[in-house]
């Protein structure tokens, strides 16, 4: 159990998990919670965070808290919705703005005061909202206005409880981790004692507690997340851990045998298990990305439940889930936020299936696995391997699946990705792959018309997959990989390059 944590209480915004990861980066352990399903033990939380919404104060539907065993009692901070929440319940008053407040703004006045301490007036910070407080509860003082926004963040007196109007946790605000630093750790007085080692020396521990003599099925990808998550049970119970990787036949080219290679040595107990065929088999002329998705994930836990008997008294099921697929899969621990597509390994094993499910990393962002890796000493090539989709290369054939389809894209995908690597350029991605779309486009070689397909590219820029940015790779590089493309992978003969950030658009296509 944590001795220092946070409480995010989610209100329904699309950048709650961004106040968890800044809290984080404090080396401050953080949980985001349904504003309408708080834990039971709110008094083992130092302190409480309140997040934005797209629901308004004002509205029928108003997202309404019982904070009596937080307001008052432990120091609280709420964001944009917070803020607005504190003021309209505490008496204040909260209207619809004559213009959306939306975009960069810049601190016009910061009255002196523990929460701004260190920022100076001028200070940039992120708007998003469409209604603004009008007046401040009786017992509030003014802490901090921009030339649009008078109350832009204010104190109740007596208690320690503040309220921001604007966006601390995106990266416009420019002072955003300072203002979460002087509440956590100066007002609240929070430790900043959430580290790597830690989080690996609790883990372990609570596995041991968990787990006890009982034996484990992990399933390994050769990704970094199934990796850490292996190593850590290992740690904890030794040889009772059972590895399995499985071939669904959707695997970069020669993966299957290359991720074996990885694994000798780690003193892992590895089982390579090749599904190539019962995978592609069931996944036959479906089209639709959930239908895939969903079909993958059956035929996942029941090539593990065949395994799994096998292994005398196998009890749990272990999986690499982390953060980002637990936030994109549901709505966080069934709050108000937006589903954006499923996972194959969250949501639960059917009934048939007897073993129980451990996830050692299921509260940890893509960097936070790759930091807790580095301290248990593992390799920075496996480190620094980038993500790759659980569905495989299925999200990345557009339309229905055949083995000539995945054939193409495999040839097409190895030329990308060793590319990046010869040119020194993969370490400066954090995901690359390749698209196979669902169309045909004529083109010429020699004197020959061909009608061939297309294929996309696709490489962006993250810390943890919740946003991203496209890279500018050289054109130099693209031109040059297009060409090999179109000349060595039979039925291709149109490259294009995908330009899209996420958000609006996803990583994958599908």
């Amino acid at each position: 159990m944590q001795n220092n944590k946070v409480l995010i209480l989610d209100f329904g915004s699309q950048v709650t998990q961004l106040i968890g990861r800044r809290v984080r980066e404090l080396n401050i352990y953080s949980e985001i919670h349904p504003y309408n399903k708080p834990p039971e033990n709110i008094a083992e939380y130092n302190a409480v965070i309140l997040s934005g919404s797209p629901l308004s104060v004002r509205g029928d539907d108003v997202a309404h808290p019982d904070l009596s065993e937080i307001q008052g009692k432990k120091p609280l901070l709420g964001i944009c919705y917070g803020a607005q929440y504190l003021a309209h319940f505490g008496g204040g008053r909260v209207a619809e703005s004559n213009t959306r407040e939306y975009g960069r703004a810049n601190l016009s006045y910061i009255g002196k005061n523990e929460l701004f301490q260190n920022i100076s007036e001028g200070s940039q910070v992120w708007m998003s909202h469409s209604d603004t407080i009008k007046e401040l509860p009786a017992k509030a003082t003014l802490l901090a206005s921009t030339q649009d926004v008078e109350n832009a963040a204010f104190k109740i007196d007596g208690e320690e409880t503040y309220a921001i109007q604007f966006h601390p946790e995106v990266y416009h605000s420019k002072d955003g981790t300072q203002l979460l630093e002087n509440f956590l750790v100066n007002i609240a007085g929070v430790a900043q004692d959430w580290t790597p080692d830690s989080f690996v020396e609790e883990t372990v521990k609570n596995l041991k507690e968990q787990l006890g003599n009982d034996k484990v099925v992990l399933g390994l990808s050769g990704g970094v997340d199934s990796t850490v998550a292996a190593v850590l049970l290992h740690k904890a119970i030794g040889s009772n851990l059972h590895c399995i990787f499985v071939n669904n036949g959707l695997l970069r080219k020669n993966e299957f045998t290359s991720v074996l290679k990885q694994y000798e040595g780690m003193g892992l107990n590895v089982k390579g298990v090749d599904a190539s065929a019962r995978f592609l088999e069931a996944l036959a002329g479906e089209s639709d990305p959930e239908g895939k998705r969903k079909i993958i994930g059956r035929v996942f836990i029941e090539v593990f439940d065949d395994e799994a008997n096998q292994i005398e008294d196998a009890k749990w099921l272990a999986q690499g889930t982390i953060y980002p697929d637990v936030i994109e899969s549901v709505s966080v621990n069934g709050g108000p936020s937006a589903t954006i597509k499923s996972h194959h390994n969250v949501g639960g094993l059917p009934d048939f299936m007897k073993l129980k499910i451990v996830e050692p990393l299921k509260m940890l962002f893509k960097d936070e696995v790759r930091r807790v890796g580095a301290s248990m000493g593992l390799e920075s090539d496996l480190l620094g391997r980038h993500p790759f989709p659980g569905p495989g290369l299925a999200i990345r054939i557009l339309g229905d699946i055949t083995p000539e389809k995945v054939s193409i894209l495999q040839e097409v995908d190895a030329i990308f990705i060793n590319g990046l690597k010869d040119n020194g350029l993969y370490d400066k991605v954090w995901q690359a792959g390749a698209i196979l779309l669902p169309v045909q486009s004529v083109g010429v070689m020699g004197d020959e018309r061909t009608y061939e397909k297309c294929v996309a590219l696709r490489a962006v820029e993250s810390t943890d997959g919740m946003t991203a940015d496209w890279v500018n790779l050289p054109y130099e590089f693209l031109q040059k990989t297009s060409n090999e493309i179109i000349n060595k992978v039979k039925g291709v003969n149109r490259v294009v390059y995908d330009i899209s950030s996420k958000p609006p658009a996803t990583i994958e296509w599908e």
